[in-house]
């Protein structure tokens, strides 16, 4: 197998994406699953309107660093003139890859047509991509959904137009916006679009790829170059480290060991609060906190705790009583 590249970058023989979300793939986050084995990293979704107002919290969506590279910045938009503009503020940041997000199917952005919801309207995402791509010298790559509703999966011929006018790389999740998350992703468009002779991009799957054996299925089945993990990584970075052990060996890795979750919840809520303030660092890291401890008997109590706790000083505490309480009890 030949390394997939996006434009000159090269990602490995099967790359791992992480993909953008929302309140997820913040720097203290992408920290960890840049440790743990993703190849290419998305930020978090950042509004063109807000990069044009100078909103504080889209301008600092953008900070990102050295050693996450290679990292691609998403933003978001329904004004071709917007996210034109957007693209040369994002451009001065620097990233690897400018990314499109046509696929967010939140209301608030879909509704108005943004993320998902220039999907009902192909002709202006097809302006609006070239437009994007034009703008920048940075390579230009998609993330989007197969349709907005059941009879409405023109994919296949998206993706083909998108290429045309000069994307990169397409990641699809395999549903469509009504579909929001709800029922099995269908990665057979996906598949589709991977061997539609014309297409010459590399093709990543999204959507449902939460175990490393469902990784390499997906591999197999459907020729994709690559997948894109989103939910699955939520409070558990190792998943990459996980798949890419198994692909190579044919063996699942141990779980992580209760020392392993600590230390990397810790990093992660220290980091939020350097990076957030300690209100909002502790606010953000709190979801996280199911699957950092996904399996541990007993926990409940403790994290209600967690997700209550309003100082990174009782944090701390709370996860001493943990080591404490979860020790294998020595017998003499």
């Amino acid at each position: 197998m030949n390394d997939v590249k996006i434009a000159d970058i090269s990602l490995g023989e099967f790359p791992l994406l992480l993909a953008p979300m929302e309140d997820v793939s913040d720097p203290p986050f992408r920290a960890l699953c840049k440790r743990e084995g993703a190849d290419l990293m998305y930020t978090e979704f950042i509004s063109s309107e807000g990069l044009i107002r100078d909103a504080a919290k889209s301008r600092q969506k953008l900070d990102i660093f050295e050693y996450e590279r290679p990292i691609g910045i998403q933003i978001f938009g329904s004004e071709i003139e917007s996210m034109r503009m957007a693209t040369q503020i994002t451009e001065e940041a620097n990233p690897d890859i400018i990314d499109i997000n046509y696929g967010c199917p939140v209301k608030n952005v879909a509704c108005k047509g943004a993320g998902a919801g220039i999907l009902q309207d192909i002709p202006k995402m097809i302006r609006m991509t070239a437009e994007i791509v034009k703008s920048t010298s940075k390579p230009v790559t998609v993330k989007t959904r197969l349709g907005w509703d059941e009879n409405t999966k023109y994919i296949v011929e998206v993706a083909e137009r998108l290429q045309d006018v000069g994307i990169q790389a397409i990641s699809i999740h395999g549903r469509t916006r009504k579909q929001m998350y709800k029922g099995d992703a269908d990665w057979t468009l996906i598949a589709e679009v991977k061997n539609n002779p014309r297409m010459r991009i590399p093709v990543f799957g999204n959507g449902d790829v939460d175990t490393p054996q469902k990784a390499v299925e997906m591999r197999n089945k459907y020729g994709v170059d690559g997948v894109m993990i989103g939910r699955a990584s939520i409070g558990y970075p190792w998943i990459f480290k996980e798949i890419k052990h198994f692909m190579k060996t044919g063996e699942l890795l141990p779980e992580p060991s209760l020392e392993e979750r600590l230390q990397a919840a810790l990093q992660h809520v220290t980091m939020a609060v350097e990076w957030k303030g300690e209100k909002l660092g502790i606010f953000e890291t709190r979801r996280h906190y199911t699957n950092y401890f996904k399996g541990l008997e007993h926990f409940k109590p403790f994290r209600t705790r967690l997700v209550t706790t309003e100082t990174l000083h009782e944090i701390e505490m709370i996860f001493d009583e943990v080591r404490e309480f979860y020790q294998p009890v020595e017998t003499h």
